[in-house]
């Protein structure tokens, strides 16, 4: 029997080596010589659009067959009107690519006659990000602390209530009794940043690299132009352990719900596939993934960018998308949707 497996295992292994290429040859002879299409749920100038730049220019190279990666915009909603077509019209091939919204599974959970698609149902194929929603305010708006928000009126900029800045700045204006009223169908961050410098709105809250990247001279200087005032997420944001977290200034009762918002956090910024996108392409595109986070050239393009690389693999966060769908709380998300859309 010793003898047998002896000479089998050379035998397997070499059967091993002669499959690989095999199936590298079969994904290089469904990507040579086409195209892969990245959808942006947002306009130009966001995080989402300059992480989709960056896989554009990397993610082809790890593909067997060297496609052309381009990507396409598709605003609308504060992203859903993007994840509804990828999820219901794109093409399944396996030929286009989604950056999601980070806040897909609260956005399913909250307004699921809006959400024309359950996220469990894409490929994840890997991320490359963590984010945390920070609401950052002018600082001639009158507001010295979290306090004076109940007492002088704030206006705010977002893209659509599918955002998560709609979702963090209502709910957390719901908890703290906020005067603040909501301006929306901004096309993306850097649209509903720039309402802020032109004194349309005094605020808004994309993630903490959105600001640092896009707009870093507000926080300088003796009299910085803008300052964060509040976070949501699993954890503080490494770069502001000095502004609170909403769970910081809530009831304890009112914990679970800050809580549910923040799991859009770990979703960061990564790739889907449509469901229905042929499962033999899903192991070797993860795998593509995994090196382009590897890869040299894609973290130098991050840090040009001011881009943090943060990795999670794809197998990783479709196991946590379907744990988060399963054990979301329908009282909790009952309690956050009335609070966020003013619904009895």
């Amino acid at each position: 029997m010793l003898n047998k497996l002896k000479y089998a295992l050379p035998v397997a292994i070499a059967a091993g080596f002669v499959a690989m290429p095999t199936l590298a040859n079969k994904l290089g002879g469904h990507y040579k010589n086409k195209t892969i299409t990245i959808t942006i749920p947002y306009g130009p100038g966001g995080t989402y659009d300059k992480y989709g730049s960056s896989f554009s220019n990397h993610l082809g190279k790890e593909i067997a067959g060297k496609p052309t990666v381009i990507m396409q915009y598709m605003p609308g909603a504060g992203g859903s009107r993007a994840m509804n077509w990828f999820a219901n019209v794109a093409p399944k091939g396996g030929y286009n690519l989604l950056v999601p919204l980070d806040n897909s599974i609260v956005n399913q959970l909250l307004r699921p006659d809006k959400m024309k698609y359950n996220a469990n149902d894409f490929t994840w194929l890997g991320s490359s990000n963590q984010t945390n929603s920070v609401i950052v305010i002018r600082t001639d708006s009158g507001i010295k602390s979290i306090s004076d928000m109940k007492k002088i009126k704030t206006i705010a900029s977002v893209t659509g209530p599918a955002s998560s800045t709609f979702l963090f700045i209502s709910l957390a204006g719901g908890l703290l009794d906020w005067k603040t009223q909501i301006v929306a169908g901004y096309k993306g961050s850097s649209r509903a940043m720039f309402a802020i410098e032109q004194g349309e709105t005094q605020m808004t809250a994309p993630n903490w690299l959105a600001w640092s990247s896009k707009v870093p001279h507000w926080f300088t200087g003796k009299r910085p132009f803008a300052k964060a005032i509040l976070q949501n997420g699993i954890d503080p944001d490494p770069d502001l352990p000095g502004v609170p977290m909403l769970t910081d200034l809530i009831k304890e009762k009112d914990k679970p719900m800050a809580e549910f918002l923040a799991s859009a956090g770990p979703l960061g910024r990564g790739l889907v596939l449509p469901p229905g996108a042929p499962k033999r392409l899903v192991a070797p595109l993860r795998a593509a993934y995994d090196r382009m986070n590897k890869s040299p050239k894609f973290l130098s393009e991050l840090k040009k960018r001011k881009l943090r690389l943060i990795a999670t693999s794809g197998a990783d966060i479709q196991k946590m998308v379907a744990e988060t769908i399963k054990s979301a709380s329908p009282a909790v998300v009952k309690a956050a949707r009335k609070i966020i859309f003013r619904k009895r």
